[in-house]
């Protein structure tokens, strides 16, 4: 398979939501968790995925043949522990849960077997994606600090949308791209505050400790970008929110996909976030239409910080400087 992406989701969860759209409730089974919402949305745009996946016990034995209903090429190691899940009602139109069950940590065995699977995959991919355990006590740091670090030095770029211990662990095994929250940030003790001078600081010290790009996304105002040193704003188009839920993990999953496919990496962090701003406005976590995310990348621009709005750059105007620079 050429020009698709390992997915390493080591503990994917079963969702169940109570919802009741036209009046009449209704109970909907899905599996979740940010590398199945990340692997759902690359599919989207068109390119294919490995999952390499944990699952066990009842909930594992529903999540299966839900994963693989997903289009994804599902690899799957089988656990005696059992994977986890959440119920949540969204009745009234926001999310209000109801129960978690973060499910149990990974035996040494399991992870050999997953980490194993992995690798392989990975090293058979152009990209891999390492997105997070769900609960951080269910896969130790080391096992993501491995596989960046075997991974990354046998030509697979890494990109990685991880936190606290597991982004500090990949950070020194190297990474070609990851997306973090400014809000992350600051709960981790990298940032002050949300300022844009302590992000921009911030998004140096990242690069200083092994990730070669950066994204910081801040909520509401435009994200950060740090590219081959230039650090910049990312200005993503504005679109009413039915479910504000998933636009990071839609960023992290656009990168990857246009990466794989072959874009350079303005292009990817553009597709990204267009593919970000229009998951928000649908309620499935990691969906949307690629022809519709297509037309909402030229509408995202970039421009260096600390410059007037009016003077972002365009599309053709971004071209126009990576040729001539």
């Amino acid at each position: 398979m050429t020009g698709h992406v390992m997915v390493f989701a080591p503990a994917p969860q079963l969702t169940v939501t109570i919802d009741q759209p036209a009046g009449e409730t209704e109970i909907h089974l899905h599996p979740g968790g940010q590398g199945v919402w990340q692997a759902r949305m690359i599919t989207c745009l068109g390119t294919p995925v490995v999952l390499c996946a944990g699952l066990g016990g009842e909930i594992g034995q529903v999540l299966e043949p839900l994963l693989a209903g997903e289009g994804v090429e599902l690899r799957v190691i089988h656990r005696e522990s059992s994977s986890g899940g959440y119920v949540h009602d969204r009745r009234g139109g926001t999310r209000n849960e109801i129960a978690f069950v973060p499910g149990h940590p990974l035996t040494r065995h399991e992870l050999d077997e997953l980490y194993d699977l992995a690798l392989g995959e990975g090293l058979d991919s152009p990209v891999s994606v390492l997105s997070g355990p769900g609960h951080p006590a269910l896969v130790a740091p080391e096992i993501y600090r491995r596989l960046a670090a075997d991974l990354g030095r046998n030509g697979s770029r890494v990109v990685a949308d991880l936190s606290g211990p597991h982004l500090s662990a990949v950070l020194d095994s190297g990474l070609y791209f990851l997306k973090i929250s400014h809000e992350e940030l600051i709960r981790d003790g990298w940032a002050a505050d949300d300022s844009e001078r302590e992000l921009v600081r911030v998004l140096r010290a990242l690069h200083a400790n092994g990730a070669e790009s950066v994204v910081v996304s801040r909520a509401e105002n435009p994200a950060l970008v740090l590219i081959d040193g230039e650090v910049s704003e990312l200005d993503m188009p504005r679109l009413q929110v039915a479910d504000a839920h998933g636009a990071g993990d839609s960023l992290t999953a656009g990168v990857a996909s246009t990466l794989a496919q072959g874009g350079d990496l303005e292009l990817a962090v553009r597709t990204g976030a267009a593919a970000g701003a229009l998951n928000v406005t649908r309620h499935g976590l990691g969906t949307g239409r690629q022809d519709s995310i297509a037309g909402l990348v030229d509408r995202v621009r970039l421009a260096p910080v600390g410059t007037d709005r009016q003077d972002r750059l365009t599309p053709d105007e971004l071209a126009h400087r990576t040729t001539t620079s």
